[in-house]
């Protein structure tokens, strides 16, 4: 029997049934001719009706494509992510490709990426990375050309210096984390076991030049939460800790250096970087609280979560804290050619009306000051993406895209801001003839 009452079936969480192809969308004001290339983005979409104590985060992938070129709106896709329930429903046959693991479904759902000329959508915690073309059909699984020996993750930190991507991979069924470097090529050529005890939920990663960082807390995987009826064996204890490693880019597990933080749970970091006297600068989405609210939906609490400045000196004491921000927020973003480097600007999504979702935030980390973009509880932001003007504009200098929930139309647009006139009138609003349901994580991929 449906739970009627669960948050992830409402509003705007509810899934949609079907797959959306359309050309030459209406747009008002003027698209950046500048911009050719696809938005993309994913997020997660029952493709059957879910049963038991559904979580959002556990739906099928549902990934969406908007092309643009010549200040046109070429085409804009949705499809399903060919996981085995998808095939199962369309009386497919099975997605081929390697598997790490027989995990059922196999759902990809949480972002999606490209990287040595392909695109990947991808999950956290044991789903191999799926590969689908420029019009987001499947083609297959993938382990890097059998060179990816375990799990893979939903945020891999690319390099912009050199092109590689940094992973924090984990697997419910596994001791250790694993750190995970694939080259430009699209082969992993490095990981390095790093033993945790409790088997910790590890959403997101950070580097810096000298380190990968490594996130512990307490939300630990708890099996008899699955034979309860939990899509999402998860939950807060108490007696895990929080800490913060530093693991040297060309090290091994021996040479990591831990520090403990206040209990707390990040999803998301902004960045982080080395600062000149050697210590490491980390700014965070911090919630100091997650998985424990009682509720059997196990919901984010969407008030609670600030942005803050970890300090680290490495392998000397705690992590120092300091807010940033006391606002509701969550999904940052920044300038990609900053990853790892020191920035000043980062962007992220307000949480002002529905859950996570409102309006956006820009934050000039130098001067201290926010910028609120609000335009009101009917046009939802979700994830801002920033592209830069040119491969040498300024940090600042480019735009800010998002899918944002039209409540009016019960549809989405695309709108189009430029990241110096955060709160002015959008360069451009694209309508799309669908509804996006909220979701993770999207990226721009350019085209030449």
């Amino acid at each position: 029997m449906t739970e009627v009452s669960n948050p992830f079936l409402q509003n705007n969480y509810a899934p949609v049934s079907d797959e959306c192809t359309a050309f030459n969308l209406p747009v008002s004001g003027q698209i950046p001719k500048e911009l050719t290339g696809r938005l993309m983005r994913i997020g997660p979409n029952p493709i059957s009706t879910p049963q038991g104590k559904h979580h959002w985060f556990s739906g099928n992938g549902f990934v969406h494509g908007l092309r643009l070129e010549n200040g046109e709106a070429k085409w804009y896709r949705s499809r399903f992510v060919r996981d085995d329930e998808v095939s199962a429903k369309r009386q497919l046959e099975n997605l081929p490709g390697p598997r790490f693991v027989e995990m059922g479904a196999g759902t990809a759902n949480t972002n999606i990426i490209t990287h040595a000329g392909k695109n990947y959508a991808i999950v956290e915690a044991g789903g191999n990375p799926i590969e689908l073309s420029d019009e987001l059909e499947s083609v297959a699984r993938t382990d890097f050309n059998g060179t990816l020996p375990g799990p893979f993750s939903a945020h891999p930190k690319l390099d912009p210096d050199t092109g590689e991507l940094h992973v924090l991979g984990y697997f419910f069924g596994w001791d250790c984390l694993q750190y995970i470097v694939v080259d430009p090529e699209g082969e992993v050529r490095k990981t390095v076991d790093i033993p945790v005890e409790g088997r910790p939920m590890i959403h997101d990663c950070g580097i810096t030049s000298r380190y990968f960082i490594v996130f512990d807390f307490p939300v630990l995987f708890t099996p008899q939460m699955i034979e309860e009826g939990y899509s999402l064996p998860y939950r807060w204890h108490d007696n895990h800790g929080a800490r913060v490693g530093l693991l040297p880019r060309d090290g091994t597990a021996a040479d990591i250096l831990w520090h403990e933080v206040d209990p707390c749970f990040v999803f998301h970091p902004v960045n982080a970087y080395d600062d000149p006297s050697g210590k490491v600068i980390l700014d965070v989405v911090r919630h100091p609280r997650l998985f424990d609210s009682g509720s059997e939906h196990l919901e984010v609490d969407a008030q609670t979560q600030n942005l803050f400045r970890w300090t680290i000196t490495p392998g000397e004491g705690r992590v120092k804290e300091e807010c940033l921000s006391d606002r509701p927020q969550e999904f940052p973003r920044h300038d990609p050619r900053r990853v790892g480097k020191s920035y000043r600007y980062g962007y992220c999504g307000s949480c002002d009306h529905e859950g996570l979702f409102g309006g956006l935030l820009k934050h000039d980390l130098e001067k201290g000051t926010v910028e609120h973009r609000d335009d009101g509880p009917a046009h939802l932001y979700q994830e801002p993406v920033f592209i830069p003007r040119s491969e040498n504009a300024d940090e600042d200098d480019g735009w800010i895209m998002s899918f944002v929930h039209n409540k009016e139309r019960d549809e989405a647009d695309v709108v189009i801001l430029h990241a110096q006139d955060f709160t002015g009138q959008p360069l451009a609003t694209i309508q799309l003839p669908a509804r996006v349901p909220y979701g993770f994580h999207g990226n721009w991929a350019p085209e030449p």
